[in-house]
């Protein structure tokens, strides 16, 4: 079962499990994914979807859950930051009830957010971070904190086998151009021949992961049956400025080259690196993209594309009780 699996990666792979012969379930409710992302797969035997809140997702007896069902763009978020929370929080409930019922192993995918703006560089996983509990991206880095202590709690009460991965930046073909992540928000720009924004001075760091590096590494966890317990990164250790990313994207796209730059991002984290030696040395996991190969292949993505945003926004009060919209 994958929540969230007609998102971004989550339809990346759900189609590499296919493809090796795996039964898949998706959970989605559609709020930041789309039935575009997973038409291929509708008329799998072994695929099965099923349009609805992850806090509601239904029993199936599976021998993996996955739990990817949250917005993870900025853009998202802030349009509906109490949907994101309740995604990392009562729908990790119930995944996590789905997979003790049925017996099965449980991956959380976090996220390099739980970092926070870190004061640690670069970030290995017994960092704590640095996170504002009330700032413009809390409600996505203090959900994925509390949905991993959940998992942790869960797994030492009830004995659950359960993981979790926390991937950095990733981006790759089937993202929405309105994603507001800003790599997709580069390349829209480029290819519409409108200039390139940069948030601040551009010299902020991220890492970018290709989600098909992303997927293999994912893969090796939800897979592993020896797997319990683990809190891997899984993200690409090479880091590039703002900057230097815009001009690779003018170059990779054609476009004009024109940089404007905006007001830096409230809470946008200065740098951002993983340190994946646990990946390495459990799976002999890393990296195999190139950025400027990996920003080739989804600027033609993006060319062959229509727009696909996303077809569902959940109101405030969506699955809430009627007395909890005043206080959220």
């Amino acid at each position: 079962m994958i929540a969230g699996g007609a998102g971004f990666v989550g339809s990346h792979l759900s189609r590499s499990l296919i493809g090796d012969g795996h039964a898949v379930v998706v959970v989605d409710d559609l709020s930041t994914g789309s039935r575009a992302n997973i038409a291929d797969l509708l008329d799998e035997p072994h695929f099965e979807f099923v349009h609805g809140d992850v806090a509601d997702a239904p029993f199936r007896n599976v021998d993996v859950v996955a739990h990817l069902a949250s917005p993870a763009s900025p853009v998202d978020y802030d349009r509906i930051p109490v949907h994101t929370m309740r995604a990392n929080s009562l729908g990790t409930f119930r995944l996590i009830d789905v997979a003790g019922r049925s017996g099965a192993a449980f991956l959380y995918v976090s996220t390099s957010e739980v970092y926070g703006d870190p004061l640690v560089h670069p970030q290995p996983e017994e960092y704590w971070g640095n996170v504002d509990p009330v700032g413009p991206r809390s409600c996505y880095d203090e959900s994925k904190r509390f949905g991993e202590a959940l998992v942790v709690a869960a797994r030492r009460e009830g004995g659950l086998r359960a993981n979790i991965v926390r991937p950095f930046n990733t981006y790759g073909p089937s993202m929405r151009r309105d994603d507001g992540r800003v790599i997709p928000e580069m390349i829209s720009a480029a290819l519409d021949r409108r200039p390139l924004m940069i948030h601040g001075d551009g010299l902020q760091t991220r890492s970018f992961c290709y989600v098909s590096d992303l997927v293999a590494g994912l893969r090796c966890v939800l897979l592993d049956d020896a797997a319990d317990g683990l809190i891997m990164n899984i993200g690409n250790p090479r880091e590039i400025t703002m900057l230097e990313l815009a001009k690779r994207i003018v170059h990779v796209s054609a476009g004009d080259g024109e940089l404007r730059h905006l007001e830096a991002r409230p809470g946008d984290p200065e740098r951002r690196r993983p340190v994946i030696k646990r990946m390495q040395a459990r799976y002999g996991w890393v990296p195999r993209i190139q950025l400027t190969d990996g920003l080739r292949q989804t600027v033609a993505a993006f060319r062959a594309s229509k727009p696909t945003p996303s077809n569902h926004v959940p109101r405030l009060d969506d699955g809430l009780p009627a007395d909890a919209v005043g206080a959220a």
